[in-house]
């Protein structure tokens, strides 16, 4: 047995998720005195950015995953622990673990993401799955060839009575790149491989709430993406509130439209796990902090990422984006050095380095607040962030070559059928 590197007497600093924010508290304390248990319920960090590409087939899953104990093996203080926390007791300052019991600790971060939210309707989540998780991805591909080979085989039979239709819900960020990623398959290399249905004449709807797509962002870059989503195929429909879902039909007010496959990506919510620590939570589940981003009355438990609701200088909610929780990861390890130094904590002062959209191939749009762009130029921007922030040489190497290979062929190399995901619908987030 390997003798233990880390010395029991030292304090020990919990991470609840190994997300953006959650690996770089861990590294920010790689040269401090404590312990630092890292837990999440996969062995693997996510790039949650690019889960949309693996549910189109563009990209392996593989490829934007990292196994966490790969990422912290040379951190000596630190140590990975597979395993669900379910809940937290602030006053005995302990987290309680699905397998392991209750473990003690001096300091908490919490990062442990977020959920879908279905606005208080958990009924359509049986019919309209969200893309949160690797195995939600590798699920939408898998539904969507199937709606392809469905849509073939009844074209055959001679029972195909409508169009091939699938229906995105909620057009922010993931809904608008999920949406033009789908078309593009869908029209472009798949169509090209069937023989009896014409996939060209498929619909895809994206619905959108709000009157712009992309609400929080730029209204002319909105309006721009819009048109370039409506240049490949999709169907946007804005000021459109979903009133009703059931197994192969959405309703909006008095409109129905049947759809094969219906996708949510509508709206988000906190961890259930943030329930357990008995303080007031913010709209859609999320932990109002502190300026340090400490939970109230608590100044040795922080809350980062999706988790936690903090305005900025202008009032505004800061995002749940990865800049965001990184910079908060990177600000409660400081904060924690200098409790261990007893010097007081600071304040977290967000940098917005603003948002990046792709829209569909060699299109996107850029929102650098003063700065704003599009097209190929943001295209490549986007491309650039996104393999500086993907963890490892070797997911870099892989989905960099990936995207050439898909830019200058326009085609897509993980069109896979597989079982892995497939039933999980049901399961508790």
């Amino acid at each position: 047995m390997r003798s233990a590197l880390i010395q029991p007497s030292k304090k020990r600093v919990i991470i609840i998720g190994a997300g953006f924010g959650g690996l770089q508290a861990a590294r920010g304390l790689a040269r401090a005195p404590v312990e630092v248990v890292v837990i999440d319920r996969r062995n693997h960090h996510l790039f949650q950015p690019l889960l949309y590409q693996v549910a189109t087939a563009g990209l392996a899953p593989s490829e934007i995953a990292y196994p966490i104990r790969a990422i912290l093996r040379r951190q000596t203080n630190a140590r990975v622990l597979m395993d669900e926390a379910v809940a937290v007791d602030l006053p005995n300052r302990q987290v309680v673990l699905k397998a392991s019991g209750a473990m003690r600790y001096d300091f908490l971060i919490l990062a442990p993401g977020a959920v879908d939210f279905y606005f208080g309707h958990e009924d359509w989540r049986q019919y309209a799955r969200g893309l949160k998780r690797l195995e939600d991805a590798v699920a939408i591909r898998r539904e969507i060839l199937l709606t392809f080979e469905n849509a073939e085989r009844a074209c055959q039979t001679g029972t195909l009575a409508r169009p091939l239709t699938i229906v995105l819900i909620g057009a922010g960020p993931t809904g608008v790149e999920l949406a033009g990623a789908v078309a593009e398959l869908a029209y472009g290399v798949a169509a090209k491989e069937f023989r009896f249905v014409d996939l060209r004449q498929a619909k895809i709807i994206l619905i959108e709430a709000a009157n712009q797509i992309l609400p929080s962002m730029d209204a002319g870059l909105a309006a721009w993406a819009e048109a370039e989503l409506k240049r490949l195929g999709v169907e946007v429909r804005t000021g459109k509130a979903v009133t009703s879902i059931g197994p192969n039909f959405v309703c909006l007010d008095s409109e129905r439209i049947d759809a094969d496959l219906i996708l949510w990506t509508a709206g988000v919510a906190g961890s259930p796990l943030l329930k357990t620590l008995g303080v007031p939570l913010a709209r859609g589940g999320r932990v109002p902090v502190e300026a340090d981003l400490s939970v109230p009355g608590y100044p040795e438990v922080f809350v980062i990422g999706d988790a936690a609701y903090l305005v900025d200088r202008d009032q505004r909610p800061i995002p749940g984006l990865a800049p965001a929780a990184i910079q908060q990861g990177r600000h409660v390890a400081r904060n924690i050095l200098n409790a261990l130094e007893n010097r007081p904590s600071k304040p977290f002062h967000y940098i917005d380095k603003g948002s990046l959209v792709v829209v569909g191939r060699a299109r996107a749009i850029a929102d650098l607040g003063r700065l704003k762009f599009r097209g190929f130029l943001a295209w490549l921007l986007w491309v650039f962030v996104h393999i500086f922030y993907l963890i490892g040489f070797r997911n870099r190497l892989l989905v960099l070559t990936e995207w050439a290979w898909a830019f200058f062929t326009r085609q897509s190399g993980s069109r896979l059928i597989t079982e892995y995901g497939f039933d999980d619908r049901q399961r508790a987030e």
